[in-house]
């Protein structure tokens, strides 16, 4: 099963910062939102991606002051992204790899969808249930 899969599963919006931001919008996105990164967007191409560990980071290296600093300044840069033809199992091993938790899918140079480790996790466990009730209806009927 591909990333295409996924996508096409009912998600919510995809929420995005612009390198100009503000940590302090973005942080406050984040937390309305309660999720864990975003991506950075100029002209729909990802240039990076804000997340948690990047606030944290941020408040360790520069203190107060990361708060008025553009995403743009503190973003995880170049983005690792991703194809939608790509595996599942690919993409899990990719983000276990990386110790990463989101990633980007993109299409000719452009966004077309965002997913976290939790979406594939939920998308193999959603399939390993059909199998097996798949498994048990094939007993249950032989």
């Amino acid at each position: 099963m591909t990333i295409a899969k996924v996508l096409d599963s009912p998600r919510g919006p995809i929420h995005q910062a612009q390198a100009t931001d503000s940590v302090t919008d973005v942080v406050a996105l984040l937390a309305e939102r309660r999720i864990g990164a975003v991506p950075v967007v100029e002209g729909g191409a990802v240039v990076g991606i804000f997340s948690e560990r990047d606030v944290i980071y941020g408040l360790s290296t520069k203190g107060a002051a990361l708060l008025d600093m553009p995403v743009g300044e503190v973003m995880t840069k170049p983005a690792v992204t991703i194809e939608k033809e790509m595996a599942i199992l690919t993409a899990l091993s990719l983000m276990t790899r990386r110790r990463i938790r989101h990633l980007p899918v993109v299409e000719g140079g452009q966004m077309v969808g965002f997913i976290s480790i939790g979406d594939l996790v939920k998308s193999r466990i959603d399939r390993i249930e059909a199998e097996a009730a798949a498994m048990r209806e094939y007993i249950q009927s032989a």
